[in-house]
């Protein structure tokens, strides 16, 4: 199976600093094959022929913490399910000088349809939806002061989530495919 590994919190205002070169030593020491990292804000991509993703999100957790000293939480995807993801957006849904778009991905205790109606989205403002396993936002950059969304990192919820650009997304995608094609 193809995973996308999304660590939560690392390099973000000199928090919790990961190098990418390590954190892919990292995994293939757990033994995961295929590693590629992309940027630096906590992104893996690899095969490993377990379907159990609960398992291998707690090895790689422990793998992390002995390596790098960091209890940092991982939010394992299924390949197929990136890719799905990174389609379900639209076109034009960009993250530019104008708009910002995220895909906001979810742990599976608050993946649910019914998320959306509980969130403090200011209609005019901001444009959300559900996919399995993430909500995708957007709004425009001259109304993000005014986003309902934006508030969401003073809630528990948030806790619960690890944010991407659309740019990102769609860039996991391909390398989603480029790995399970077994190109390294």
């Amino acid at each position: 199976m193809t995973y996308v590994a999304l660590l939560r919190g690392i390099n973000v205002g000199g928090k919790n600093p990961v190098d990418m070169k390590r954190l892919k030593a990292t995994f293939e020491r757990a033994g995961m094959a295929g590693v590629i990292t992309y940027i630096n804000s906590g992104n893996v991509i690899f095969r490993h022929p377990s379907p159990d993703a609960r398992a291998l999100a707690t090895t790689l957790e422990r793998a992390i913490a002995a390596d790098f000293g960091l209890e940092i939480k991982v939010l394992l995807c299924d390949g197929a399910a990136v890719i799905a993801l990174a389609a379900a957006l639209p076109d034009q849904w960009v993250n530019d000088a104008e708009t910002k778009c995220d895909a906001l991905f979810l742990w599976e205790d608050v993946d649910e349809p019914g998320l959306v109606e509980r969130l403090p989205i200011r209609p005019g403002i901001d444009e959300i939806r559900y996919a399995p396993g993430a909500l995708l936002w957007r709004a425009e950059r001259q109304n993000l002061a005014r986003s309902g969304i934006l508030k969401l990192s003073r809630t528990d919820l948030y806790q619960r989530m690890t944010v991407r650009n659309c740019n990102t997304l769609r860039k996991l995608a391909d390398l989603v495919r480029h790995v399970a094609a077994g190109a390294d």
